[in-house]
């Protein structure tokens, strides 16, 4: 049976320990970094529960909250303030969101392999998709390429190792192979996603041999892309609004987009004046706002550019 794990105090990390019955590697699979991400935090959940141990080689750990203070709130973070994909490597007396981040980079450091889902959250939606770190060892960036492919998404995103604060910079630095999935948002927990996270991680766990199995290949071929420019694979800082007020989105996600293209428009609820938001890209809209109340600088879309790989 699973072992439950209870973390070190009531700020930590309750996880889920399942020790196949042959030695090998250990892979890490954490969801719940922000607390309203109920996609990822379902499918770790049901995961518990499906893993055949019998057939294991290695350990599964699964975090299925590891923000149980934002997760309380129903919100993105905790009542620090701070963003848990901000705080990696953490701080063993800080905060309560330093804790939770200086905990699970002692569970990644001591993993081989990390998958760490996620989802758009109450404000955004996101498409489908798997992303790592375009990392300088490449043993590690060929292994985080392979766990792509084998995870199923249509979409798989290679981005800058630089980006400092994430689950994924804590693994850079501990050269544990990492990949990270988005699926949707909106606030629910669309089964469809669950149900692609829980199948994801079972495709990894047999890519790398820690459960029997041959991983088919898709039956349509991802749209792949890597970009190592500075700040690619940060989701927030993408077109951002000019000033609060209203937001509506006009185009549906993975859709072809070109430059001066409508992504939305954005009322002034005061002057009641509407701003036009454009593309300035051409590719494919793979984030879009879905609640309408917006801050100034809050993000409205993101476009992952043309730039196949082949």
């Amino acid at each position: 049976m699973p072992s439950v794990d209870e973390g070190l105090n009531q700020m930590t990390v309750p996880r889920i320990t399942i020790q196949g019955n042959q030695d090998g590697p250990t892979l890490l699979i954490i969801a719940g970094i922000h607390g309203d991400e109920y996609e990822s935090i379902e499918a770790v959940h049901r995961l518990a529960e499906m893993v055949d141990q019998s057939a294991l080689v290695g350990k599964v750990v699964l975090v299925p909250i590891a923000n149980r203070p934002a997760f309380s709130r129903q919100s993105r973070i905790g009542d620090d303030a701070l963003d848990l994909a901000r705080t990696f490597p953490g701080h063993a007396e800080g905060t309560s969101t330093q804790q939770i981040a200086f905990e699970l980079t002692r569970l990644i450091e001591e993993a081989d392999f990390l998958i760490d889902l996620h989802t758009g959250g109450q404000a955004l939606e996101i498409a489908p998709l798997v992303g790592y770190m375009l990392v300088a060892d490449q043993t590690v960036l060929d292994r985080q390429r392979r766990m792509a492919q084998a995870f199923g998404l249509p979409i798989i995103w290679g981005t800058t190792p630089q980006l400092e604060g994430r689950s994924l910079s804590a693994a850079r630095d501990a050269g544990v192979t990492a990949i990270y999935a988005e699926w949707g948002g909106g606030g629910g927990c669309q089964q469809a996603g669950v149900e692609a996270y829980i199948a994801g991680c079972l495709r990894v766990l047999a890519a790398i041999e820690m459960l029997p199995g041959h991983v088919e290949s898709q039956e349509e071929r991802p749209f792949v892309v890597e970009d190592d420019r500075e700040q690619s694979g940060h989701l927030q800082r993408n077109y951002p609004s000019p000033h609060a007020g209203l937001y509506r989105a006009l185009i549906d996600l993975q859709a072809s987009v070109l430059p001066g293209d409508e992504l939305g428009y954005l009322l002034d609820v005061d002057t009641l004046q509407k701003t036009v938001i454009r593309s300035s890209q051409s590719g494919q809209l793979i984030t879009r706002r879905i609640l309408p109340a917006v801050n100034p600088g809050d993000c409205l879309a993101v476009i992952l550019e043309n730039a196949e790989l082949q």
